[in-house]
């Protein structure tokens, strides 16, 4: 069965959802950030899509982190100064900062949401 991850009240998880309950399609939701499993998950999903399309750098709380907590997952003009580590141990943190939803498939992980994307994807 379909797994779908995220926060039960964001409106990108509610459209989301919407287009699986009217496409037919079997889903499992959990609410990563009540149920805490994201730090569990993230290091598959990590390796399944890279860190850098799970971290939400556009939400609020992205903008709440100090400068120095930011800094862990920027690229410098010397060459990446990215710690993967660093970037997972935040999200883990804030399970806000992790892009929704995180579909999971079982074969693939399908991150944010767009009809499109799901209706190639999944159908």
């Amino acid at each position: 069965m379909i797994k779908i991850y995220g926060i039960k009240n964001c409106d990108t998880m509610k459209k989301a959802m919407a287009w699986l309950t009217e496409n037919g399609i079997a889903f499992e939701f959990t609410d990563y950030k009540k149920a805490g499993v994201a730090e569990a998950h993230l290091p598959d999903w990590a390796a399944r899509t890279g860190w850098e399309v799970l971290l939400n750098r556009r939400g609020l709380m992205w903008k709440k982190l100090s400068d120095d907590e930011r800094a862990a997952t920027m690229e410098t003009k010397a060459g990446p100064g990215v710690d993967v580590e660093k970037a997972l141990k935040l999200m883990a943190q804030y399970p806000s900062l992790i892009k929704r939803p995180v579909l999971d498939t079982g074969d693939k992980l399908l991150v944010s949401f767009s009809p499109e994307t799901y209706a190639a994807e999944l159908k």
